[in-house]
């Protein structure tokens, strides 16, 4: 079987600051990730630090939390499962 790569070709990681309960983090995503985070903040109808914050928030209470960006992976990746 051959692979093709995604429309854009692959591309790595992209680093933004987010203010989550007032201060900056840094937050490293492939550019397709922060599309489907954007989508989802406006799915949602919320600002995009409020679902980042969302996320982080639930990622805290788990018994094994992960990094922040596996967490907003993590979360898209069931997102769209969901529909």
């Amino acid at each position: 079987m051959k692979v093709a790569a995604p429309p854009g070709g692959f591309r790595g990681p992209v680093k933004r600051s987010i203010t989550i309960a007032g201060h900056a983090t840094s937050i490293s995503l492939e550019p397709g990730f922060w599309a489907a985070l954007e989508a989802q903040a406006v799915a949602h109808a919320l600002p995009l630090s409020a679902l980042v914050a969302a996320i982080d928030a639930a990622r805290i209470e788990s018994a094994d939390p992960p990094n922040l960006a596996s967490a907003i992976r993590s979360w898209l990746l069931a997102a769209v499962a969901a529909g």
